[in-house]
């Protein structure tokens, strides 16, 4: 499995170190592993993982949030019980819509923002 260390992973998602580093110590994103002389070691699952996250940041998702998001999508592939898989979609769902009613709320901030400059650029 090949690795990357901690500035490739920022690098490629477009967040600090200092973020990737708090979101470790938080527990929702820990190194896949870590190398010989102690430094964090990354993998492509853990891109996917940190891109997931840093879209639900703008929409307000707590870190809390994150991680029990992230517990059901880590699950979702390896989860073969039908009844399991249902309550997992069930969590899906409500995230689903949750993230739709966030987005919602954006879009009206946001047209309340332009409306705003509007009426600024009226002077």
């Amino acid at each position: 499995m090949q690795t990357m260390h901690i500035g490739e992973l920022a690098e490629r998602t477009g967040l600090s170190l200092r973020t990737i580093r708090h979101y470790d110590e938080v527990g929702i994103l820990p190194p896949s592993s870590r190398s010989e002389g102690g430094f964090r070691l990354y993998t492509e699952d853990d891109v996917e993982r940190l891109l997931l996250i840093r879209r639900m940041k703008p929409l307000g998702f707590s870190l809390e949030e994150m991680q029990a998001l992230l517990d059901v999508t880590d699950q979702w592939d390896t989860e073969t019980d039908p009844d399991r898989r249902e309550l997992l979609r069930a969590s899906l769902d409500a995230f689903r819509a949750s993230a739709a009613e966030r987005r919602e709320k954006l879009v009206q901030t946001l047209a309340r923002a332009d409306e705003f400059i509007d009426r600024l650029n009226r002077y």
